[in-house]
């Protein structure tokens, strides 16, 4: 399966949770990929002693996941993106939603 995931949030539990279930898809041999927008964007700024984000992050990273970053989101916050929070563009995000077989946002 392709499994298609937007997040747009850094509510540490609910991201971390969406994390978990881009790494359990990897796991059972799934293709995940992850578009970072509007608040999403700021994944890597999230820091939590309950939630692991950033562990869970790399995780998807090592198991072959994808992250895409809204281009125009990072600029807005004068960010010019990483690993976790390539550069994107709206291009990315459409084919993300035409070539998932699942998509689900948080």
């Amino acid at each position: 399966m392709k499994l298609g995931i937007i997040l747009s949030q850094t509510e540490p539990e609910t991201v971390f949770n969406a994390l978990r279930l881009a790494n359990y898809s990897l796991q059972q041999g799934d293709r995940v990929k992850i578009f970072l927008m509007g608040k999403g964007v700021e994944l890597e700024q999230i820091r939590d002693p309950k939630f692991d984000v950033q562990g869970q992050a790399r995780a998807v990273l090592d198991a072959g996941g994808q992250f895409l970053a809204c281009g125009s989101c990072l600029k807005l916050r004068e960010s010019a993106g990483s690993e976790v929070c390539p550069l994107s563009t709206l291009q990315d995000l459409y084919e993300l939603v035409r070539d998932s077989d699942r998509l689900v946002t948080f």
